[in-house]
C-alpha cells in the first residue's frame, strides 16, 4: 500500500524523524532501511531498541498512530494505482490488499478512495490481523491473504506487487511471483530479488503475467 498505491512514505518518514527528534534522536537512513516494510509493531521495537528510547515500544507506537490520524489523511495515489485497481476489477481478476499498516491506519489513508478500495476482495492488515504471526520479511501475509480467496489459489499463481526489499523477500518466501516498483533513490541490488521490477505501476503489462490487456 504505502509507496506502491499511496504517496504515504515520506509522511511516514515526516512522523517517525518527528517522534525521534522528540527523544533527542535522529531517524537515519540506516534505521528507515532496517523497518522499511514492517510492521507498526516491529519497527516501534526496532526504534526503541537502536536509539535506546526512554519509552516502550507501545509507547512509541502509541504517538505515531495519533500523528498518523492526521498525518496520513489525503495521501495522493501513485502513478498507476488506480487505473490498474479499477482494470484488475473490470475484468474480475481477484485481487486483495496485503499491507504491514494496522487497520486503524489503513481506515485513515483509504477515507478519500472508498469505491476505489472497496474492490479489493479483502484486506489483510499485518498489525492488526492475529493469523500474521510474523510480519515482512516472513511470507505470512501474503499467504493469509490467498487462503482468504474462496477458492484458496496456489501460491504460485499469485502475484505480488511490492516496493519494499523486505516485501518483496516476503513474496518470493511465499513461493509467489513479485512485481517491484521500488523508491528512484534505492540501492539497485536491494531488486535483483524481484521477479521484475518497473519505475511506476504505470508501466505494468498484465498481460506479462497471462492477466488480461488494458485496453
Amino acid at each position: 500500500m504505502d509507496g506502491l498505491l499511496l504517496d504515504t512514505e515520506q509522511v511516514y518518514k515526516k512522523m517517525i524523524t518527528q517522534l525521534c527528534a522528540k527523544y533527542g534522536h535522529q531517524y537515519t537512513d540506516e534505521l528507515m532501511m532496517k523497518i522499511l516494510g514492517g510492521t507498526e509493531q516491529r519497527l516501534s521495537e526496532i526504534l526503541c531498541k537502536e536509539l535506546k528510547l526512554p519509552i516502550t515500544p507501545k509507547e512509541f507506537r502509541d504517538q505515531l498512530l495519533v500523528l498518523g490520524d492526521t498525518m496520513l489523511a489525503n495521501a495522493p495515489l501513485m502513478d498507476g494505482a488506480e487505473r490498474l485497481i479499477c482494470h484488475l476489477h473490470t475484468t474480475k481478476v481477484p485481487f486483495a490488499l496485503a499491507t504491514s499498516s494496522s487497520a486503524r491506519s489503513v481506515d485513515t489513508k483509504i477515507a478519500s478512495y472508498k469505491e476505489l478500495f472497496s474492490y479489493f476482495h479483502h484486506m489483510v492488515m499485518g498489525s492488526t490481523d492475529m493469523e500474521v504471526k510474523y510480519g515482512k520479511p516472513h511470507p505470512d501475509i501474503f499467504l493469509v491473504a490467498a487462503a482468504r480467496f474462496p477458492d484458496k489459489p496456489d501460491p504460485s499463481k499469485c502475484l505480488v506487487f511490492e516496493d519494499s526489499p523486505h516485501g518483496v523477500t516476503a513474496g518470493i518466501s511465499a513461493g509467489m511471483q513479485v512485481v517491484m516498483v521500488p523508491d528512484p533513490h534505492l540501492d539497485k541490488k536491494l531488486t535483483e530479488h524481484a521477479t521484475i521490477v518497473l519505475p511506476s505501476l504505470s508501466q505494468f503489462k498484465p498481460e506479462v503475467f497471462g492477466l488480461p490487456p488494458f485496453k
